[in-house]
């Protein structure tokens, strides 16, 4: 009885600041569903919304502790959403490699991971394929050419075009889910020129004043500097190169170049506090009219101008959002900087967007913002000094910077595979040269463009620019910039993330036992392993661990693969210094020995055809079907499962198996060449 009371104190006094658990536990449910290994039917989840809206009932009754039941009802409610957003934006999918005639309307440009330059199209239009089966979007990466189409404009090529495909590795990044939310359909390539089949009409005009202002840019500030400028005030990031983007993600300096709460806060704060020190400065105004909200609403419509003009991604939705809320504090005489206020940010974009939820750049940027809004609240409530006047803003400036990139640096890291070790640094030298600089000559060319001086922002525009890309580029070239490190178990980001929401968001000295699930998450993150055996779905690529780390079965090609094994393991090797690690070879190909199976690599029909003298416990990997007496797993039955992890003693784990049955993983039934493959392994040992 006793301990009951105690429990009930202890929530009670957690009523006032309750609402921040709200977009927890939504999206505690958002996470359940997409952990599932298989979609719930439509009636399961109608019944789960019926719970849901009893429990919520239920929480507005009058009763002691009843507003737990907000929690089971918030949890449903997430589960719900995800279910219907799934549903909602589902659309055509590939299911074969197709090569022809595409056209289709231009809705983004932006470069590949190999700094190709690609088109997204939409309307799309494929030779042959009907158009209940043809996908809303497709993209298209363009070998050679530099003629870029605007956007609107319906262009024609020829291309190839592959479904989505599926994790690199069991358990990894699935891109196919990724493609689902963006009604990806088709991905691939075209070798031959894109030509123009209609002039862009006047149905994007958003897009089009986008692409007029980068190309407008990069004119005015030749380079580098002029690709970044147009990514910081158009979105366009195709003027920018993979060294540079390199640099800028070695030295912590990345998110500068993503339109994001940074950003945002830079340019509505600074038309904030200019409006209303203009306005402060006449007294007719000043004492008549309310200055702080004329500014805020001001500043509101910057953003929103700034949210059209960058083309309205997730990150910059998402921080338009957060300034929204915090304006909109401000017009309702609220404080506009608090945890309440972030909630309402964060419970926002996963009503619109839950799939965000898995995103870095959801769970970096809100693991930032809260971060920093509970420290500079404890600093406030607390009378921590700060030292004299002239030294405070340095002091926020230095505390802000160490926050944000603690709190963001675990997620990042388990995303990207590595750890600026200067990043504090560069952010010191850069960060106020954006904020005191960039963004205010980005408003003043804008203001003096009427009168034909833009010229005079752009010239500081571009000196500021040029000030962050040395920094990145000097920052980066250090000893040891950078450590890498191994992608984490599939608990460690949960548990870490519980851990930290607890620590933020509860009220009082028990929210120092946050520190214990984030401590457990990083020691399991120590202790994660890696597989021993990696097997590529395409068949091209395979790799295993050896004392000097990951050998892999090719010097050349698979290439991106390659790159995100080696990133997963946390080795900085290249791909050909992986590939002499292999040890042994036998008639020219790769081969591996486990306990009790052997792997031959035989990608291509003639290294296929040189596989003579099967054994009984010999797998063959190779790019093309053919006949062997060897069991042959090729890209037509690694279809069926993905990609494939086995240990030394032959346990095997598949894409299929981590990633189960859902809307977007589209599997082939599994057939003989994969039963026996399972037979062969639990024969050898594996379970």
């Amino acid at each position: 009885m006793r301990l009951g009371t105690a429990i009930s104190d202890v929530l009670q006094a957690q009523r006032g600041s309750l609402f921040p658990w709200v977009p927890v536990f939504l999206g505690a449910g958002i996470g359940a569903y997409f952990s599932l290994k298989a979609e719930p039917n439509a009636a399961a989840v109608a019944g789960l919304g019926c719970v849901s809206l009893l429990f919520c009932a239920g929480a507005l009754l009058r009763r002691p502790l009843a507003f737990l039941l907000w929690t089971p009802a918030l949890l449903a409610a997430g589960i719900c959403l995800a279910y219907a957003r799934t549903h909602l934006v589902a659309a055509p999918v590939l299911d074969f490699r197709y090569y022809g005639p595409v056209e289709g309307r231009v809705a983004a440009v932006d470069r590949s991971p190999t700094d190709a330059l690609r088109l997204t199209l939409d309307q799309v239009r494929l030779d042959r394929v009907p158009p209940l089966n043809t996908p809303a979007r497709v993209r298209v990466s363009l070998k050679g050419q530099t003629d870029i189409p605007p956007p609107g404009a319906r262009v024609m090529t020829t291309a190839h075009l592959l479904p989505p495909q599926g994790p690199a590795e069991p358990g990894g990044f699935d891109f196919r889910r990724h493609a689902w939310f963006k009604q990806l359909g088709g991905l691939g390539y075209t070798r031959v020129p894109v030509l123009l089949a209609e002039a862009p009409g006047s149905e994007v005009p958003v897009e089009q004043l986008r692409r007029r202002l980068a190309q407008y840019l990069q004119q005015q500030i030749p380079g580098e500097t002029g690709g970044f400028a147009a990514a910081v005030t158009a979105g366009d990031r195709s003027g920018v190169g993979e060294e540079t983007l390199t640099a800028l993600r070695k030295s912590n300096l990345a998110h500068l170049l993503a339109i994001s709460g940074l950003h945002m806060g830079l340019l509505t704060g600074f038309v904030f506090a200019a409006l209303r020190s203009l306005m402060c400065l006449v007294p007719w105004i000043a004492l008549r009219w309310p200055v702080k909200k004329l500014a805020a609403a001001a500043a509101l419509a910057a953003g929103a101008g700034y949210l059209l003009l960058s083309g309205g991604n997730v990150a910059t939705e998402r921080a338009f959002v957060m300034v929204a809320v915090m304006f909109g504090a401000v017009l309702l005489n609220r404080r506009a900087i608090t945890l309440r206020a972030v909630a309402v940010a964060a419970l926002i974009v996963l009503l619109r967007r839950p799939e965000s939820l898995l995103s870095p750049g959801f769970q970096m940027s809100f693991a930032a913002t809260a971060a920093l809004v509970a420290v500079f609240a404890a600093i406030r409530d607390g009378e921590v000094p700060l030292g004299p006047r002239w030294l405070r803003p340095v002091a926020a400036l230095v505390i802000s910077s160490a926050v944000a990139g603690a709190a963001t640096a675990p997620f990042a890291a388990a995303h990207f595979n590595t750890i600026p070790h200067y990043g504090l640094l560069a952010n010191l030298l850069s960060v106020p040269v954006m904020g005191t600089v960039v963004i205010p000559a980005a408003v003043l060319a804008l203001c003096l463009a009427p009168f034909g001086l833009q010229w005079i922002g752009l010239a500081l525009m571009q000196w500021g620019m040029d000030w962050i890309l040395w920094v990145a580029r000097s920052v980066s070239g250090f000893d040891g910039a950078v450590s890498h490190v191994a992608a984490p178990g599939p608990w460690v980001l949960p548990l870490l993330a519980g851990g930290f929401v607890f620590a933020v968001v509860w009220q009082g000295r028990l929210r120092l036992a946050g520190l214990l699930p984030a401590a457990a998450a990083l020691w399991m993150w120590t202790m994660a392993e890696r597989p021993d055996i990696l097997i590529a779905e395409s068949g091209g690529l395979v790799g295993v661990i050896e004392a000097e780390g990951r050998a892999l079965s090719r010097a050349k090609g698979q290439g991106f693969t390659a790159e995100i094994w080696l990133e997963n393991d946390g080795d900085p090797a290249s791909q050909p210094v992986s590939a002499s690690r292999w040890a042994a070879e036998v008639d020219g190909l790769p081969v591996w020995q486990g306990d009790g199976f052997r792997i031959i690599h035989a990608p291509g029909k003639r290294k296929l055809s040189a596989v003579t003298g099967c054994k009984d416990r010999d797998i063959v990997i190779s790019t093309v079907p053919g006949s062997s007496s060897c069991l042959l797993l090729t890209p037509e039955v690694m279809r069926q499962t993905g990609s494939l992890a086995l240990t030394r003693k032959g346990k095997l784990l598949t894409a299929r198996d981590a990633a189960g049955e859902r809307p977007w993983t589209g599997w082939q039934p599994e057939g003989r060449e994969i039963r026996r493959l399972r037979q062969l392994l639990t024969g050898a040992g594996g379970q």
